[in-house]
């Protein structure tokens, strides 16, 4: 799949977010859309998987870490074909099977509930670690946010990788520099995020642009090449990227859209021709 291709899909994928979002009236718009990107490639490109097939003994696992944003996976799941688009409108609903954070007991193709941040890696740990253990060959993929690194867990986890030799973990980090409260380094910084990796043993490649195929289609064929050890890529990306009033602004980690804001952003993300 060419890069323009990727950019279309990532742009119907942030429609989708801001969509389910504003029939949910809640959620997290900032880290779904900064994440959008990279959600496009793994699901696009990079993973092992088949939607007809969610539970596949054999298939690549990904967990999303960071499970508040998970209308952005969500979004790309559903543009896959892992269940019809019109779902998406059933976001956080009594019944649905999208609710707030992703529950794998409801919906087939989530291979684990999260929410608790810096659970997630962890998890995704175990089932790189059974890998092995199974002498399976497919791979885990997990996704962090950047404030998530404040949690100690992650750090246990990230020791436990290294002691392991866990080369078929590959992480990322979306590094947006903002969480709930402000900018990341104003509240409890967790820089410089290379160096703290690259101490617990890990391969480290980035930060990339979190926004530019060609950049994650280099780190991704490079953690392909490690041995030895897991890999994590440090994604630099743009809060709310793609719409203009939510972009860079920590207001927007946990709340939908009004109707003008909505139409705002759809004409936006409509009238760009263009995710990046």
């Amino acid at each position: 799949m060419n890069n323009q291709e990727l950019k279309n899909i990532a742009r119907e994928v942030r429609k989708d977010i801001i969509r389910s979002l504003h029939a949910a009236k809640a959620g997290h718009p900032g880290g779904s859309l900064s994440a959008a990107d990279f959600f496009t490639y793994l699901y696009f490109e990079e993973m092992n998987i088949d939607p007809a097939n969610p539970r596949d003994p054999d298939r690549d696992r990904f967990v999303l870490s960071k499970g508040h944003t998970v209308p952005g996976l969500y979004a790309v799941m559903a543009e896959r074909g892992y269940f019809p688009k019109e779902e998406l409108l059933t976001l956080r609903h009594l019944g649905s099977r999208l609710q707030g954070h992703p529950s794998m007991k409801d919906l087939p193709g989530i291979d684990m509930s999260t929410g608790s941040l810096g659970q997630g890696i962890s998890t995704a740990c175990g089932m790189a670690l059974a890998a092995k253990i199974q002498n399976k060959s497919y791979r885990v993929y997990t996704v962090l946010g950047d404030g998530e690194l404040e949690e100690g867990q992650v750090w246990e986890a990230a020791m436990f990788a290294s002691a392991k030799k866990l080369d078929n973990l590959i992480a990322a980090v979306d590094n947006n520099n903002l969480q709930i409260d402000g900018p990341i380094d104003q509240v409890n910084s967790p820089y410089p995020i290379d160096e703290k990796f690259k101490a617990f043993g890990w391969h480290v490649i980035g930060p990339i642009n979190g926004h530019d195929f060609d950049e994650i289609r280099q780190a991704l064929t490079e953690a392909h090449t490690v041995t030895g050890k897991p890999t994590v890529i440090i994604l630099k990306t743009t809060k709310g990227k793609g719409v203009s009033f939510m972009e860079n602004q920590a207001g927007w980690h946990g709340k939908a859209p009004n109707d003008a804001e909505y139409e705002q952003a759809m004409a936006e993300l409509e009238g760009t021709g263009d995710a990046q």
